[in-house]
């Protein structure tokens, strides 16, 4: 006779006083299994032969089994791994055993981190088991499996304790790699438009405008590729003169593409021109479809355009492109909005350089032209003199002395060009610089018995390219006048050595077509000049200490008096 082989009942957290009669009646239909805890349980749930039922006593004890038995945990969103006070497993979800590469059904039991392998944890709690061990409190910490995978590793204590005083350890596993990349990202970001505008004073000092924007360029270059990984790129920035977008750096573009010529237009110029006049980001997701759409790269199917903006003026543009469809998500133009933040910045501190360098440049100028000025115009003074002289006397002396007048002049203009050459190299195109297009290489002398106010002429009408000649007297005045062409004449009232009224009359008579400005102080005129000079044909008066727009006007209507 083959007698049946009884059914195998499980028996966990059940109280002998409570159900001892459920259990003496069990004996002699069923085969009883007591479980000793938790994860013994488990274990024989999980194991090759498990028992046909489950006797559960023990509410906790019973709330875990149910959740394991039905599978919930195995559709929990994070991996789920039951640890005991060694930090073995005793049980782990499927997503838990993919995540460890482990199986917790096998019957062979390893320490969590044994088993993680490749783990490697970067938070503040190195011994997170231990913390829960004796605080008795949840404790959290995070791991990294590789450069782009990260997990937050939450332990916490389970309530009840097994038979033999062990504490069973509930851990989560989250996978948190998207959320730490983009704060990696964010701050990788940050550094990067730090080191864009970043500059060392010997590299102020050393680089020319055309060596920091290479070098601008080689940070862009370098972060494009490496912290934001665009397969293509084109930076370009608005010349506000001709309102067209430059080229500033271009990777993986096609040459004809590369220098062709966009306007800041919303329309006819490209997502560009758009992004350009606009000051808004277009994220173009199918290129074979916009209608805004230039070709950048040859066989790009998407791109992403951000506008660099500082103080709310655009700068330009930044375009990536993807030879992929729909490749920039809204991510990507969130960080890249992000980067050209920083850009912006970098090339505004570019232009703020230039712009120092160049007024520093023009400043000198200004002032080495204004330290020569009484030391040339004494040598014109004095050479003019023996060429009135002297020079009819012997042809080789008057020749001399013409090269020598013609030698002393340059040497002011001389000046002048080397500024205005390293004004322009600088970067001058940036600034408004003032100017009077009427007046730019005029000739003008200025007659006047105190220094400051020749000084002042001098300061004042070289900012407009304006051509200064001293005297210091009517005699002077009147050499000056003989031997060289001026467009205009100023001259003060009160000559030291004549009357204001008799050198505007030899002056004329010197050059009959010449303007003559006569200037006066706010004191009385005794001498009655400015009427004796306007019954002579005097037009214009000027007040001193200088007028800026007094000046320019007087100069003007004498040397453009059409207009």
């Amino acid at each position: 006779m083959i007698v049946p082989e009884q059914v195998e009942v499980l028996v966990f957290g059940v109280e002998p006083s409570t159900l001892s009669p459920v259990i003496d009646g069990l004996k002699g239909h069923c085969r009883l299994t007591a479980a000793d805890s938790l994860g013994d349980a488990l274990e024989r749930l999980k194991g090759e032969s498990p028992p046909g039922f489950c006797l559960v006593g023990n509410h906790e004890g019973g709330t875990g089994l149910i959740l394991e038995a039905t599978g919930l945990l195995d559709r929990f969103p994070e991996a789920v791994v039951l640890l005991n006070d060694r930090e073995e497993i005793l049980w782990a979800n499927t997503l838990a055993s993919q995540v460890l590469n482990f199986s917790s059904h096998n019957g062979k039991r390893a320490r969590l981190f044994d088993v993680w392998e490749d783990a490697e944890i970067v938070g503040q709690n190195f011994c997170p088991v231990n913390t829960v061990l004796v605080t008795g409190c949840q404790a959290k910490t995070r791991v990294r499996v590789n450069d782009k995978t990260f997990y937050d590793v939450t332990v916490s204590p389970v309530t009840s304790r097994v038979t033999d005083g062990q504490q069973l350890l509930l851990a989560t596993l989250r996978d948190n790699s998207e959320e730490i990349l983009q704060q990696q990202k964010l701050n990788a970001i940050y550094k990067a438009g730090l080191d864009l505008g970043d500059l060392q004073p010997e590299e102020v000092l050393e680089l020319s405008t055309h060596d920091r924007i290479e070098l601008l360029k080689s940070k862009l270059r370098y972060y494009t590729q490496e912290l934001l990984e665009f397969e293509t790129v084109e930076v370009r920035i608005i010349d506000q003169a001709s309102n067209t977008l430059r080229p500033l750096l271009a990777l993986g573009m096609d040459p004809t593409a590369e220098q062709r010529t966009l306007k800041v237009s919303a329309e006819g110029n490209g997502v560009t021109g758009f992004v350009a006049a606009t000051g808004r980001s277009y994220l173009c997701e199918n290129t074979t479809t916009d209608p805004l759409y230039l070709v950048g790269a040859t066989g790009a199917r998407s791109s992403l355009t951000v506008p660099l903006i500082r103080h709310d003026q655009v700068l330009g543009t930044f375009n990536v492109e993807s030879f992929r469809p729909g490749a920039f998500s809204q991510t990507d133009l969130q960080f890249l909005e992000l980067f050209c933040r920083e850009v912006a910045v970098a090339l505004n501190t570019l232009d703020l350089l230039m712009a120092e360098k160049a007024t520093t440049v023009e400043e000198s100028t200004k002032r080495v032209l204004c330290e020569v000025a009484d030391p040339v115009d004494d040598i014109l003074n004095d050479t003019s003199w023996i060429y009135e002289k002297y020079g009819e006397q012997d042809p080789q002396v008057r020749e001399r002395l013409k090269r020598v007048l013609q030698h002393t002049q340059d040497i002011r203009e001389l000046i002048r060009q080397a500024g205005s050459s390293i004004y322009t190299e600088s970067g001058a195109a940036i600034l408004k610089k003032p100017s009077h297009p009427n007046l730019a290489g005029k000739r003008v002398l200025v007659m006047d018995k105190e220094r400051d106010i020749r000084h002042s002429a001098h300061e004042i009408l070289e900012r407009f390219d304006v051509v200064v000649e001293t005297a210091r007297d009517g005699e002077q005045a009147l050499r000056m006048a003989r031997t060289f062409h001026y467009d205009a004449v100023i001259c003060d009232i009160k000559p030291p050595d004549m009357g204001g009224s008799e050198l505007y009359r030899r002056l004329r008579e010197t050059h009959e077509h010449t303007p003559v400005i006569l200037m006066t102080g706010f004191g009385y005129d005794g001498e009655h000049t400015l009427v004796r000079a306007r019954q002579l044909g005097l037009k214009s008066v000027l007040y001193k200490p200088f007028i800026l727009n007094q000046l320019l006007k007087a100069l003007e209507d004498a040397v453009c008096p059409a207009m």
